[in-house]
Parts: structure tokens; C-alpha cells; sequence
């Protein structure tokens, strides 16, 4: 997969891309993340890329045209309709769906070009939503000073699941919200901790027991923290 990031601030990504799951996945060829300065895509000779907005108002607005000229460097058009099959655009802000397992599933086994762009400001003109965007993506209900936080998660949350990202195969198959639950609690060594013991459960090496007992308290735990993910859920809670 190709990953561009498009933002006014590069330095932001500065060697975040470079650690665990990611580097790794860049290593084995896997991916291929490169991030753009939008200002190098600025018409005017100031290299503007924000400027009031039309009906008045507080704050500033990412202008269009270095948006319009970078995607259409990227991507070879600036028409949503003419995108080579297996690229998505995401514009991240706050007016977005909220980011889901079931979309990153989505855009880790169908996307070849994920192109992301990071608004600042009070937004992004929203021509740019209207012609280029496939999908605008939030990733919470609060507001950031800007998308760069943003598409690290997403560019994380993809890539883990992209085959041979991770060491596990099934490892991914078991994460939270990925069957509908929160993930179980996870124990190591030693097997007690000031007191606190590892449950019986998981030492006895039944594995049958073991997947009911992971189940249960996936039930358990989401119900807890996450009650709304156990609509229509079947079981006993």
C-alpha cells in the first residue's frame, strides 16, 4: 500500500513512522508511507494555504487550491470519480464518521493508495470535501488543533492489519471490536504479584475452559466500559 499524508506541517511526522509495527511493515516492503507539504502546492508566491472565511467569522480557512494540486500530483485527477480503483481520500475533522474496526478492516484489505489529509484551522474550503474526499473521518467527539494526530492513528490502525505486519497471523483476529467485543485481560509471568494471582484458569492448560473463560470476560469487560457494543449481541452476559 501507498500512504501519502498531506499537511503544513511535516516535521510533525518526523520519525513517528519509524518505530514497531510500522517500521517494520516499511522494512518488508509492505508499505510505503511519504508525507507532502501542501505549501509546496501553493500558487501565490507568499505560499498561502489558509485565508478568511466567506460570511465572517473567527479563525482561518485551508484554502483549495494547493489541496486540488496535491491530490491531483498523488493521484493524476482531481475528480473523485475518475480515482484509480483501490484509492480512498480521507479528510480528517471533527464533522466526520467516527473511525471504526470495521472501516480500517476495510481500507487495510481493499486500498492500494490511502491519501490523507490533516485540516487545520477552523477546517478545509469545502470544494475539497465536495470533489476529492472518499471518506471524512473522525477519530473522537473533541476537537484537535489539527488532522496530523489523526492520521497517525489511522496509518497505525491500517498497517496492523495489512498480512505480515504482524508476527501473529491470528493475532489481529482477537482485538478489541474486532468480533464485536472488547478484547479479554491479558496475564504473564509471574504468576503472582504482590498478592495478586493469575486466575486458576489459565494455568491449568485446558484450552476449552480457557476460550470460556476468555469469552465470558470479554462479555464482561465490554459490558462495563462499553455497554452500546452489545446490541444484538447473543449470549449469555
Amino acid at each position: 500500500m501507498k500512504i501519502d499524508v498531506l499537511t503544513i506541517f511535516p516535521e510533525f511526522f518526523g520519525q513517528v513512522f519509524d518505530f514497531g509495527i510500522i517500521r517494520r511493515a516499511k522494512q518488508a516492503g509492505i508499505i510505503d508511507i511519504s508525507v507532502h507539504d501542501i505549501r509546496a502546492f501553493a500558487v501565490d508566491k507568499h505560499k498561502m494555504t489558509d485565508d478568511r472565511p466567506f460570511g465572517g467569522g473567527d479563525g482561518m480557512v485551508m484554502k483549495p487550491e494547493p489541496i486540488f494540486a496535491a491530490v491531483e500530483h498523488l493521484a493524476g485527477t482531481t475528480c473523485r470519480e475518475e480515482y484509480v480503483a483501490g484509492t480512498r481520500v480521507i479528510l480528517f475533522s471533527p464533522q466526520g464518521s467516527p473511525l471504526k474496526q470495521s472501516l480500517v478492516r476495510e481500507l487495510a484489505e481493499g486500498t492500494r493508495h490511502l491519501v490523507m489529509i490533516c485540516g487545520r484551522y477552523e477546517g478545509v474550503d469545502e470544494r475539497v470535501n465536495d470533489a476529492l474526499v472518499t471518506d471524512e473521518v473522525s477519530i473522537g467527539d473533541y476537537v484537535l488543533s489539527g488532522g496530523e494526530p489523526a492520521a497517525v492513528v489511522m496509518a497505525d490502525a491500517v498497517i496492523r492489519l495489512m498480512p505480515g505486519a504482524l508476527g501473529s497471523e491470528t493475532s489481529a483476529e482477537n482485538d478489541s471490536f474486532s468480533n464485536g467485543l472488547l478484547d479479554w485481560p491479558h496475564y504473564t509471568r509471574p504468576a503472582e504479584f504482590r498478592g495478586m494471582k493469575v486466575p486458576d484458569v489459565l494455568l491449568n492448560g485446558n484450552h476449552a475452559e480457557i476460550e470460556n473463560w476468555r469469552r465470558k470476560m470479554a462479555l464482561d469487560k465490554t459490558k462495563k466500559n462499553r455497554p452500546d457494543l452489545l446490541k444484538g449481541e447473543k449470549g449469555d452476559m
